[in-house]
């Protein structure tokens, strides 16, 4: 889901940390690191240079992630770095050269081959901003085949090529409309469904080409499926359940079978076959206690690949259709598995594993052996990742006797010896989950310096059945997720090898909504916080968060429109009691960012300040939900560095030895 893309981008900004001694403000005469041009640095006082060159291997990591498979060739079609941003590169076989094939100024994650591997499509947006295109790549060239001004996202085709389905809002300026194009020929798209709501996509076309999947999301514990009938336009509704249902990845099989995850009759999402005439779920695996998170159907309909999730951790397992046997897939690293299962035409099976001990890379698995195949070694700096420390799990009751969860990294007691600092970091959403990946450039703090992090997930977050979900839905019960984190600090502040003395907090988007509110009602127990595209005032953002969004947004938090959630929202929103917020904070905004508006960072930062608060404020200008170049995402972790020295780590009692 695309909540996945977001919070590992989140995840990976929220952290950052410097060597004792040398992120103290620059003196006089000292070289500093300027901003790159289009970053604004407001309250932030000049960066030594002298990080650059301590930090530098940990800055020189990439991952590579799977997208799909070329049809003719074989081969695999990655996304990774090697400049600024990410491109789509070739790889011709397992440990061959990454070719890039794409060579934009604006990152690009994804990509899809058409079943016949003549044409592949991409979308591609400005600055961060949301607003993709879809184009056609062509000899390191792409030719735009949508308007150019409306949203768009791209979607499936159709088995025979012939067409390639799309949302677009191009109608309204607002709403996800679903349209059907010839990619040869783009002036022959095609409306086939008209929407009045920001939730609808194209999922699969069905294998007689003409009927296709779409989708309604209408809550994270509520969606709707139907099918359209592309030559007539007509329409039905598949699913009218009585109750809210969920429904996850979906997929035709040859055989004309819709497989889907649901956790219809469940608290979690299980696997079966749902009838597109009568709306029947029929569950046929699951994951005991966890959600089936990704699957995949070979093309020949015999063999299913899927995913279970246990509390952050990635399991892949072989289902045999005709016999109902199931395999594990032995021999990966232990951590996270992407969304972006899939198999070859030939039937290998292509994904993506990240793992604080592998980085992120690119795999195969033969399914007659079980044979795992690595087809991407990403670099880490010239640093060995085996060196990394791997999470565990901590397991606690909260304040009402909730059972809740979290990753904690906690650093060699060898080589760190005594009581450690940490920094908890609150994943977005917040239907996101805190899941067991790679690190990155935040294992510097960990290996360098002795910095536990902890990762939780509080009531809200997915991967942990559908009542935990909505634990947290609406103003009444908000902040019972931010009590969440008060007992965490409890159990951690327990911890003999943890120094309850030096903690900070931090958090992107729905998580920057937790940084300040547990910034506000355990300001004591928190020594600064790091608070990135975050929500200030529920009520303006709800207001202000770009149109489609809103009603879906409104399902989560409160209808602002209706006096009482109002009155609640404006109640539990840091914005009001920012008279409470005591902390130094670190403020991180995209410009172009269409969920959570740059003017929620203006406004608390104008109330800290005008208050004689701390407030430093990075703001890049080319970046949208989170940064994506890498010259923004250098100088945000410098900035960050500098951040907790002064205010968690240099100046507090037992700072860093």
């Amino acid at each position: 889901m695309e909540w996945r893309r977001w919070n590992a981008a989140l995840a990976a900004m929220a952290l950052g940390w410097s060597v004792p001694g040398l992120a103290q403000e620059a003196q006089p005469g000292a070289a500093v690191v300027p901003p790159p041009p289009a970053m604004l640095a407001d309250g932030v006082p000049p960066i030594p240079h002298a990080l650059v060159a301590d930090t530098r291997p940990y800055l020189e990591y990439r991952t590579a992630g799977f997208v799909g498979w070329n049809p003719v060739d074989r081969a695999m079609l990655i996304t990774t770095r090697f400049g600024n941003v990410a491109q789509l590169h070739r790889v011709a076989a397992p440990g061959s050269a990454r070719r890039q094939i794409t060579f934009e100024e604006e990152p690009i994650f994804s990509g899809t081959w058409s079943p016949d591997g003549t044409i592949l499509l991409l979308e591609k947006d400005a600055g961060g901003n949301e607003v993709a295109q879809i184009y056609a790549l062509d000899s390191g060239r792409l030719t735009m085949l949508t308007d150019g001004k409306s949203r768009h996202a791209l979607g499936p085709w159709s088995d025979d090529g012939h067409f390639v389905a799309y949302g677009s809002n191009q109608r309204t300026g607002v709403y996800n409309d679903i349209y059907i194009m010839d990619p040869r020929d783009p002036k022959s798209a095609q409306l086939v469904l008209s929407t009045d709501s920001g939730g609808w996509a194209a999922i699969d076309f069905a294998p007689n080409g003409r009927d296709l999947l779409v989708f309604n999301y209408i809550s994270a514990t509520d969606s709707q499926l139907h099918i359209i009938n592309v030559e007539t336009k007509a329409i039905r509704q598949v699913t009218r359940d009585a109750t809210p249902v969920a429904y996850g990845n979906l997929q035709f099989a040859p055989d004309g079978r819709l497989w889907v995850s649901s956790d219809k009759d469940s608290d979690v999402q299980r696997l079966g076959v749902l009838d597109i005439e009568t709306g029947l779920f029929t569950p046929m695996i699951d994951g005991g206690r966890w959600d089936i998170s990704s699957f995949d159907i070979a093309r020949d309909g015999k063999t299913i690949a899927y995913v279970v999730n246990e509390a952050g951790f990635s399991r892949l397992y072989l289902y045999d259709i005709a016999t109902g046997a199931k395999r594990a897939v032995p021999g990966l690293p232990a951590g996270e598995i992407g969304s972006g299962l899939k198999f070859a035409p030939w039937g290998e099976l292509g994904f993506t594993v990240y793992s604080n001990q592998s980085a992120g890379d690119a795999f195969s698995l033969d399914i007659a052996t079980l044979k795992v195949t690595r087809w991407t070694e990403s670099e880490t700096g010239g640093l060995d990742p085996a060196d990394n420390v791997q999470p565990e799990l901590v397991e606690i009751k909260s304040f009402d006797g909730e059972p809740i969860s979290g990753l904690l990294y906690r650093p060699d007691p060898r080589r760190h010896p005594g009581k450690r600092p940490l920094i908890m970091s609150i994943h977005g959403g917040p239907e996101g989950q805190a899941t067991a990946g790679f690190l990155g450039r935040n294992n510097y703090l960990i290996n360098e310096l002795g910095i536990a992090l902890f990762y939780p997930n509080v009531r809200g977050s997915t991967g942990f059945g559908k009542r935990f979900v909505a634990l947290d839905n609406g103003p009444f019960r908000r902040e019972d997720s931010v009590k969440d984190i008060g007992a965490f600090l409890d159990r951690l502040g327990k911890y003999p090898t943890l120094d309850a003395k030096r903690f900070g907090v931090t958090g992107g988007s729905y998580g920057g909504y937790m940084c300040y509110a547990s910034a506000i009602r355990y300001g004591r127990r928190f020594n600064a916080a790091n608070c990135i595209v975050a929500i200030s005032n529920f009520v303006t953002f709800l207001e202000k968060t770009e149109e489609y969004r809103r009603d879906l947004r409104r399902v989560e938090y409160g209808d602002e429109r209706n006096p009482t959630l109002r009155a609640k929202l404006e109640e539990i929103s840091p914005l009001t009691q920012v008279d409470r917020l005591k902390l130094p904070l670190l403020v991180v905004t995209g410009a172009n960012d269409p969920r959570v508006p740059a003017s929620e960072a203006d406004q608390i930062i104008d109330a800290v300040r005008s208050r004689g608060g701390t407030a430093w404020h990075l703001l890049a200008r080319n970046e949208g939900h989170g940064f994506r170049r890498k010259e923004n995402a250098d100088f945000l972790f410098w900035t960050t560095l500098a951040f907790w020295q002064k205010h968690l780590l240099g100046t507090q009692p037992g700072a860093a030895d």
